[in-house]
């Protein structure tokens, strides 16, 4: 019995030290998104953290800036979204589709 509970804590942190590395890697990683034909581009790493944010002079219009707040914020939501979805599917990688709360 003690046997087999040892093996189950000795996987879960090996388990766990994949997940450490694995986010340490998404960190790094970055993952970009566009809106307005390419007019606002987000770029955000794989800790759900916009890096960057770029806007083209066409789209900035002084009399105008709920349309560039929205392409902001559309193209902002999209990075993180793909962000997300990009750890949720190298975790369950290492957890086989196994959801563990409060992990993601």
């Amino acid at each position: 019995m003690a046997k087999g509970l040892g093996n189950i804590m000795k996987q879960a942190q090996m388990m766990q030290q994949k997940m450490a590395k694995l986010q340490e890697e998404l960190a790094e990683r970055t993952i970009e998104a566009t809106a307005g034909g390419g007019m606002v581009t987000a770029v955000a790493n794989g800790k759900q953290q916009i890096v960057s944010l770029k806007i083209e002079k066409e789209v900035v219009d002084p009399d105008d800036i709920e349309m560039l707040q929205d392409l902001v914020m559309a193209a902002a939501n999209e990075a993180l979204k793909k962000s997300q979805e990009m750890m949720q599917e190298e975790m369950g990688k290492i957890t086989g589709g196994f959801n563990l709360p409060g992990m993601f």
